[in-house]
């Protein structure tokens, strides 16, 4: 236990019922399954599975994951999954990084609204690169993006922002065309699309957005921002945050499509904090670490208490059936497909070579996670032994049931004279 490495589950399994007789009457369903879940996970709670060495009989036990989205543990399966899913979708063309920030004088009424705000987070981000870069002074073509949420901060604070991928060009308007982005700008001061532009018409149409969701009533305001249901409250929060400018950030692009995989690697199933940044738990606090980016990426500790560590952490807990990663254009799900098809005719690539050049690191890494596998198997005593399974043990929760079917009383044949049958 001396070299056990802190983890999140740990903060929750001690600190549960002390957070819930402080917050409890505000927890969501989401956020108590998400609880239950990351405390459970990976413990003979959940079930799991027996192994024994076919030479010397050491045996080690394998519990189950819990799978929820939000666990820090259990991402790495699924981020591996999807990731092979999309190589085949990657085009040789440079990809940049665009991430819009809604500001924080929206931060309560996406606490309060998270499904709507949300939504209208992606849908302005998407409108706006599309308009944009349909705009022939700009690009003049119809692009495809990847949009990623994520609403925490390094600090952990509520900071909800779209990370979008975007392919460098896009169709011609006839479709008949592959426009390069490289080939439409005049200016050296800028790549991709203007930063500046992006940002005005993004708070337009996300400010557009917001009101007609309010009007339709799909706003619901309570506690502290409950005066917004007034519409000369609502407004002057509006024109509060037009008052400013707002956040859009562009990277430089990726070098290769191997770096567009090893960036959608760090973005795409991340959850608000990952074990690695778990520095201790003492006396009721929390230290992790964090960079302060409006300091210079300065690097540093930081130390709350373990209560508010775990609200933080439960602000970035989606509502049931909310996804967080958005396709749209182009690359959109119904017509990705045929759209690659056209976009790799254009360029000039045959799909063959194209899953040669980029889904052979794939095949290399599914083979080296096979070894891996395969070594994991071996005893770790005596290293020529192989670990068999040999024992499955079911979860609490269904030895509970089963337990309680088996104390029930049995039930004979039906009495057909009781009355409820007809005797004959």
């Amino acid at each position: 236990m001396a070299n056990h490495q802190l983890e999140v589950a740990d903060i929750f399994r001690s600190y549960k019922q002390e957070y819930e007789n402080k917050y409890g009457r505000s927890l969501s369903r989401e956020q108590r399954k998400a609880i239950r879940a990351i405390i459970a996970c990976r413990t003979s709670e959940l079930g799991g599975h027996r192994f024994c060495c076919d030479q010397c009989g050491h045996e080690r036990i394998a519990y189950n994951s819990c799978r929820n989205r939000h666990c820090p543990k259990c991402q790495a399966t699924a981020r591996a999954v999807w990731l092979e899913s999309r190589a085949a979708d990657l085009l040789p063309v440079p990809y940049f990084h665009v991430v819009f920030t809604l500001p924080n004088e929206f931060g309560s009424l996406a606490l309060q609204n998270p499904r709507v705000v949300y939504g209208i987070l992606f849908r302005a981000a998407w409108e706006t690169l599309r308009d944009v870069a349909a705009d022939p002074k700009h690009l003049g073509a119809n692009i495809g993006i990847l949009a990623v949420l994520h609403t925490w901060g390094q600090n952990l604070m509520h900071h909800p922002h779209v990370h979008c991928v975007v392919p460098g060009g896009g169709l011609s308007p006839c479709k008949t065309k592959w426009i390069n982005c490289k080939q439409s700008h005049r200016s050296k001061k800028h790549f991709f699309l203007p930063v500046r532009v992006l940002s005005r018409v993004f708070r337009g149409k996300f400010i557009a957005q917001l009101k007609k969701a309010r009007q339709r009533g799909e706003l619901k305001f309570h506690g502290q921002i409950r005066s917004l249901e007034t519409s000369w409250a609502f407004e002057s929060l509006i024109d509060k945050s037009v008052a400013k400018e707002w956040v859009v950030y562009c990277k430089r692009p990726f070098g290769s499509p191997e770096q567009v995989l090893k960036y959608l690697a760090r973005y795409t199933h991340r959850v608000a904090i990952a074990n690695s940044r778990l520095v201790d738990m003492k006396e009721g606090r929390v230290r992790f670490r964090w960079k302060n980016y409006a300091h210079n990426n300065e690097s540093g500790t930081m130390s709350v208490t373990a209560c508010e560590f775990m609200r933080r952490f439960l602000l970035h807990v989606l509502p049931s059936g909310f996804v967080r990663i958005w396709h749209f254009g182009f690359l959109a799900n119904r017509v990705r497909k045929e759209n690659l098809i056209l976009c790799r005719d254009l360029l000039g690539v045959k799909a063959l070579e194209l899953r040669n050049v980029d889904e052979q690191k794939i095949e290399d890494q599914n083979k080296e996670s096979k070894e891996r596998k395969n070594d994991s198997e071996l005893c770790e005593q005596y290293k020529k032994g192989v670990m068999r399974l040999v024992e499955t043990f079911e979860p609490v929760w269904k030895q509970n049931s089963m337990a309680d079917h088996r104390r029930l009383p049995q039930r004979g044949p039906p009495n057909v004279n009781n009355g409820c049958l007809n005797a004959n």
